[in-house]
């Protein structure tokens, strides 16, 4: 074929890489001979493989604009996403608790844990001596975690912990 060395030219200042500049020529000769049905007999042979060639670069080059290399995977590692659905099924446990504990035990906890108040100002806000907002945010952290069932883990914790101390 004599437009070959045209092509590989071409394929060259396109690419910049002889390696890539033959397989695009090779890639243009497989698609025209595949394709060769639509070539209008009369017309410009050459021209139509620069075509070929052409849009065989451009979309290659489409389609790897967006690819990022990421050989020892820290990239890929950037877009795991953690699932979060104990995070959800805990803050609804958590919200179920608070709506059992009496209503003096929740606004105590609320004011102190949630809203960052120191108990001064939590018992300030309240009306109410700062050791009884400390007793009612004592109770009420007892009891959220008797609820939750969070009592039960740390006592099977320090079990397991006591234990451990036995053995070794």
């Amino acid at each position: 074929m004599t437009s070959l060395p045209s092509l590989r030219s071409f394929a060259i200042s396109l690419t910049r890489s002889v390696d890539q500049a033959e397989d695009l020529v090779q890639e243009t000769v497989l698609r025209a001979i595949s394709k060769q049905g639509l070539f209008e007999p009369g017309t410009n042979l050459q021209a139509w493989l620069f075509a070929i060639l052409r849009n065989l670069f451009y979309s290659a080059y489409r389609r790897t604009k967006h690819e990022v290399e990421d050989a020892d995977g820290s990239y890929a590692a950037m877009l795991i996403s953690i699932p979060d659905h104990e995070d959800r099924i805990m803050v609804k446990d958590l919200a179920a608790a608070l709506a059992k504990l009496p209503e003096r035990q929740r606004k105590a906890i609320l004011l102190v844990s949630v809203e960052g108040m120191s108990y001064e100002a939590a018992a300030q806000a309240l009306g109410c001596a700062v050791g009884t907002i400390q007793s009612r945010v004592n109770r009420a952290r007892n009891r959220l975690a008797e609820l939750m069932g969070l009592e039960r883990r740390e006592q099977h914790h320090r079990g397991a912990a006591k234990t451990r101390n036995v053995c070794c």
